[in-house]
């Protein structure tokens, strides 16, 4: 089941869902927007590898915006922390974003169970598109689970920057690769 926004809004307020900073104002009817935060980061080698940790290079998206190229896969996160231990949330992009071209979360929109912190939001374009650090870039559902519920506790649970994959993140149980400039 999907809780509406106003069913959000007070599992926020009970300490059930974590989304801070939260604004009410930004509650949708089964939703809640997130923005976008400061940075974004790019893989620097010129063919992704699976089995080899991702080198990437940060960009600090400056006050202007910054023009988004197709092609490019670029890694940014959420402003807002968001999570639960009782909720799964859901993160896609904006429908206002889409009809621009930009796809938020075209693979991995489901969150885990425990998993509090900001996330990071896989970015393409299909066009040039300048986004901006704090806009709104897409909206966060929650799901009540049926059944027995089992909390993350993988790597990827508790970053707060953005995140390309790294073999020895599952293998190893290490931390991905997260900042490489």
């Amino acid at each position: 089941m999907i809780l509406t926004g106003a069913a959000i809004r007070e599992a926020v307020e009970l300490g059930e869902i974590t989304f801070d900073p939260f604004t009410p104002g930004m509650i949708n009817p089964n939703s809640v927007n997130y923005r976008l935060g400061p940075q974004l980061k790019v893989q620097t080698g010129a063919v992704a590898d699976p089995h080899q940790t991702a080198q990437l290079e940060t960009i600090d998206l400056p006050a202007g915006g910054y023009v988004l190229q197709p092609g490019i896969t670029y890694l940014g996160t959420t402003v807002e922390r968001i999570g639960s231990a009782r909720y799964v949330p859901s993160l896609i992009g904006r429908s206002s974003l889409g009809r621009l071209g930009c796809f938020l979360q075209v693979s991995a929109d489901l969150g885990q169970l425990g998993a509090v912190h900001q996330w990071t939001l896989e970015i393409v374009v299909v066009q040039q598109l300048r986004v901006y650090p704090g806009m709104k870039a897409g909206q966060v559902s929650f799901w009540e689970p049926a059944g027995q519920t089992m909390p993350y506790r993988g790597t990827y649970g508790h970053l707060s920057v953005p995140a390309a994959w790294s073999p020895h993140a599952v293998a190893g149980g290490l931390h991905p690769q997260a900042v490489v400039a």
